[in-house]
């Protein structure tokens, strides 16, 4: 049942003594979790109330409240904004009503022009909540996720979405692709806000004076606090915050951030979609179809926003580069060898060090010799790395992009996956004598080529 405003004052007046109601107004919220007000006493004094719908939401709302308590005087002295301070609650049942001393501003409009001096506060703002320590979250018992388990998590959760069958193939196909690509995944946790959005950033003048909405507070992925930026349409204002943000933390700058916030952002209607499904609410499933679907259509249109970068081309080799060629001093590892005594081979075959001209570089790998890969730097951030092989994802399976004709790699005499027919076989075996065995592709290997992609309607099954 929804509250109305009225019904939220007279709430908060049992839960604040001597609150005294003289003015209410509807405050925007999470429609689905919560109802909320602004309410004005007889001294003038402003004061929130959020009511949960449901029991989930009420648990938020309590972890808000033990985080909120983990905020000592120490720690919110050193943010450079306010925090909400609960001044009362009032249980029905299984459900919580929490009353909020008033903060001071005004919600955040990044589409307003008006915006633009705000980004570097915002920036700032950002570098100061995945700035705080990780004891503080940790130590109230709430989530802790490293690179790798969070990316595990959003696979999960793709196969819960792809479940439904009522995901664009091409959104599937397109998210799946970016939770495989491990390079993306390489990050620094933090703390996270968690629920981070225009109506949780209040804002005077050019300064940024409270953060609210404190319910998801995790470690996990820095990149899910700048989802809501994703749909700004000043792209001028999202540049200023991300400059102002790496300028204000320590931390290596991570350069995919903006694509995981994108697939955050993008991915969050999956989970709108899930959610409607699990609470079988026929509206709240209609408009996660459409926003679906809108979403589909653009990024057959416009691409969308980029979700991963394409690894760089590897840099070709000229074995006769001269001395002054940017290649001077890299030779080939066959070339290299015959500048190399037999003394200094058996030398090196019992563990000596043999001096190396250059930087070797072996033409069928195209990898550098490991002495020379640059060493970490001292002192800098331990970047948390996803394993490099991973389980494949369960439920989807996909073609990748088509190769240039021109750049197709030529496929084997006898494909391996391929089972010959009797004719085959009889011109094999013709020409077995022909063929060295140590050159005869392995009947064991994998096939070459792309795997199918299943519908969604698949999923039920």
């Amino acid at each position: 049942m929804r509250r109305t405003p009225e019904h939220l004052a007279a709430i908060a007046s049992a839960a604040v003594p001597l609150l005294s109601a003289r003015a209410v107004a509807a405050e925007p919220d999470d429609a689905a979790d919560f109802d909320a007000a602004l309410i004005q006493d007889g001294a003038g004094r402003t004061w929130r109330v959020r009511s949960p719908r449901h029991p989930e939401a009420s648990l938020r709302l309590e972890n808000e409240l033990t985080v909120l308590r983990s905020f000592t005087p120490a720690v919110r002295a050193d943010l450079p904004f306010e925090l909400p301070t609960v001044a009362g609650t009032v249980r029905q049942g299984p459900l919580t009503t929490f009353v909020y001393s008033h903060l001071p501003g005004e919600r955040l409009r990044i589409d307003d022009v008006r915006s633009r001096v705000l980004a570097p506060a915002v920036g700032r703002s950002l570098a100061a909540i995945h700035g705080l320590s990780p004891d503080l979250v940790e130590d109230a018992g709430l989530p802790s996720y490293t690179a790798n388990e969070f990316r595990q998590r959003r696979l999960n959760e793709l196969d819960q979405a792809a479940g439904t069958a009522r995901i664009p193939t091409r959104l599937l196909r397109r998210w799946e692709n970016a939770l495989e690509d491990v390079s993306l995944w390489r990050f620094a946790p933090t703390v996270v806000h968690g629920d981070l959005h225009e109506d949780h950033v209040l804002v005077d003048g050019d300064r940024v004076t409270a953060v609210s909405g404190w319910t998801d507070l995790h470690i996990g992925d820095p990149a899910d606090d700048f989802a809501w930026l994703v749909a700004c349409n000043d792209q001028s204002f999202v540049d200023v915050v991300l400059e102002a943000y790496s300028m204000a933390l320590p931390e290596p700058e991570d350069p995919h951030l903006m694509h995981r916030a994108a697939l955050s952002a993008e991915f969050a209607l999956a989970k709108w979609l899930v959610r409607g499904v699990t609470l079988d609410d026929a509206d709240m499933i209609d408009e996660a179809r459409q926003m679906l679907d809108e979403l589909d259509h653009d990024v057959e249109r416009t691409g969308g926003w980029e979700l991963s970068t394409p690894p760089p081309a590897p840099a070709s080799v000229d074995a006769g580069a001269g001395p002054g060629s940017p290649d001077a001093g890299v030779t080939s590892s066959d070339d290299a060898s015959d500048d190399v005594s037999d003394d200094e081979v058996a030398s090196a075959r019992d563990g000596a060090d043999v001096p190396d001209e250059g930087v070797t570089i072996d033409r069928r790998s195209g990898s550098q010799d490991a002495a020379e890969r640059p060493a970490r730097p001292t002192g800098a951030t331990r970047i948390s790395e996803p394993d490099a092989v991973t389980t494949r994802h369960p439920i989807i399976a996909h073609p990748g992009p088509e190769p240039d004709p021109a750049e197709r790699p030529a496929m084997p005499a006898v494909p391996p996956s391929i089972v010959a027919d009797d004719a085959d076989r009889a011109d094999d075996a013709r020409d077995a004598d022909a063929v060295d065995d140590a050159h005869r592709p392995s009947t064991t290997g994998r096939s070459t080529g792309a795997t199918a992609v299943r519908h969604p309607e698949d999923f039920r099954r």
